[in-house]
């Protein structure tokens, strides 16, 4: 039945049909193979990582406009549509000559390889899955296409016993019922066993993560508590942010496809560069030193005015300061390289680290081991900046650089190479699709300018004069704080708008700017109608 060289009947439909079933077979099998040597030698994850790393930063910036905290599901689930599409071409081409389809396949492998090569901390080993999977996916082209599953033609167009004669003109190739049933349960039962094979190996992948670690630390208690939320600080109000964000709510913004798995028994953080006194840390060690515990509010510089990635925790670690201390920054090292297990790296100034702020490497969020997803076993948190200069999780390094000297991650994308925080304000309540009734309506949000404090919080409505908003506690000038105002609503369309003024003097800018390249601006306006 081997036709490698003749023109095949198959239809498009069922010849793109065995491209695809080809290429879930390919991927199955590299899901499977990759449980063993590591999740982000998948080729689905490596080719994605390397997708994150080169698309053009307003690429980028749309899918986390739309997408939000599910931009790398939305990134998986499209490069996953992508393969589709181009497996149905590989199929299609194979129909007509097998040599190009398997040529299409090797070429899939070869990038999946490849990019699995160019992943931080790669070895040999992790090109295996997407050669394993390139080789099981061409053999289930050949066997769609000249192997044992081949459809064989029948004619199509033949004529009626009853009816006239078929008209003079080209053949119409048919296909004979018992090899369209055969062709199309191999493709059934290769699509089953491929699904099957892709679950068992994220299960599998995921059964050989760290949360059994994790669950078994136990964290020391802070030699400096995080002192009490005061009575007030929160305002209960409903549609409104709570003071503190549950771990589970804290948003998550990183280039990691895959949640990075590093076990706490055999992590390291190497503090060197240019320093007199490099140091290595390990877990145990980081554990033994003296905790502190502060409430700090954390923002992504991708959160748009009004945005919600951000959110307020209770933090527990070591100072990072000491640890520089420690180690003795040489003149010049203005600059902090924080180094993540997967090779993202994050740039702080060194003053900054070092001017009294509770800046840690934190290992507690909210009284338990920091979750997996937020950087376990140990991340950084610094209060006044934002998360793309500051905030490296699953940490491995501390480099004292300089500025002159080393780019990182996000400032050759266009990035400014400091991000303080800007003061901002946000309404949570009410919202647009709301519709109060006319009288009295509680407008209600935060605000945040993390280590200089909100001063006053104002809103006005069409742009009528400002009026001061009721400012809640808060515990420090490092989070945000919640702010109420009673508005006497009449019936009709309105615009709220709000603004902030920092401990510094200074008030937020009503000024629209894109989040790039260091964060956005402007004023919140929420449009609703008052019934």
């Amino acid at each position: 039945m081997g036709n490698t060289g003749r023109v095949s009947s198959t239809t498009p439909r069922f010849a793109a049909l065995a491209g695809v079933a080809a290429a879930a077979a390919a991927i199955g099998t590299a899901e499977l193979v990759a449980a063993l040597t590591g999740p982000r030698s998948s080729p689905l994850v490596a080719v994605g990582g390397v997708v994150v790393d080169t698309v053009p930063e307003p690429v980028k910036r749309f899918g986390i406009e739309v997408f939000g905290v599910y931009d790398k599901v939305a990134l998986l689930v499209g490069t996953a549509l992508l393969l589709g599409g181009f497996a149905a071409l590989l199929g299609v081409l194979a129909s007509r000559r097998l040599t190009v389809g398997l040529a299409g396949i090797v070429v899939l492998g070869g990038i999946g390889a490849t990019a699995a090569l160019t992943r931080a901390d790669a070895d040999a080993a992790d090109v295996l899955p997407a050669l394993l999977g390139a080789v099981v996916g061409g053999a289930a082209l050949w066997a769609f296409v000249a192997g044992p599953l081949e459809l064989d033609p029948w004619p199509w167009a033949s004529p009626s016993p009853t009816g006239p004669p078929a008209a003079a003109g080209p053949a119409v190739a048919a296909h004979d019922p018992d090899s369209r049933r055969r062709f199309l349960t191999g493709i059934g039962a290769v699509l089953g066993v491929a699904t099957v094979g892709g679950v068992a190996g994220r299960w599998l992948a995921g059964r050989q993560g760290v949360s059994a670690a994790r669950e078994s630390v136990t964290l020391p208690a802070p030699v400096s508590p995080a002192p009490p939320v005061p009575a007030g600080a929160e305002l209960t109000l409903p549609g409104l942010a709570s003071y503190v964000t549950s771990n589970r709510g804290f948003y998550r913004i990183d280039t990691a496809l895959v949640v990075p798995q590093v076990d706490p028994k055999s992590w390291q953080l190497r503090i060197h560069g240019r320093v007199r006194n490099p140091l290595t840390l390990s877990y145990t060690d980081l554990l033994a030193r003296p905790m502190v515990e502060r409430y700090v509010t954390l923002a992504c510089v991708s959160n748009e005015v009004g945005g919600n990635l951000i959110g307020n925790a209770r933090w527990l670690g070591v100072p990072i300061r000491e640890l520089l201390d420690e180690a003795a920054p040489l003149d010049g090292a203005d600059q902090v390289v924080g180094r993540s297990v997967d090779g993202w790296t994050c740039g702080t100034p060194t003053a900054v680290l070092r001017d009294g702020r509770d800046a840690l490497l934190a290992v507690g969020m909210n009284g338990e081991p920091l979750p997996v997803q937020h950087g376990f076993p140990a991340r950084m948190v610094v209060p006044g900046l934002y998360g793309y200069v500051s905030a490296c999780k699953w940490i491995t390094e501390l480099e004292l650089t300089s500025f002159a000297d080393f780019d990182a991650y996000w400032v050759p994308r266009g990035w400014s190479a400091q991000g303080p925080v800007k003061t901002q304000s946000r309404i949570d309540t009410p919202r647009p699709r709301n519709r109060p009734a006319a009288g009295p309506v509680t407008v209600a949000g935060v605000a945040w300018a993390q280590h200089r404090g909100i001063d006053r919080v104002e809103v006005r409505v069409d742009e009528g004069p400002w009026q001061e908003a009721r400012l809640a506690s808060t515990v420090s000038v490092d989070t945000w704080v919640q702010w109420s105002w009673q508005w006497q609503a009449t019936p009709g369309e309105h615009t709220l708008q709000v603004r902030a003024t920092d401990s510094t003097g200074e008030t937020q800018t009503g000024e629209p700017r894109d989040v790039a390249p260091d964060g956005a601006t402007g004023w919140h306006s929420v449009t609703l109608t008052v019934g």
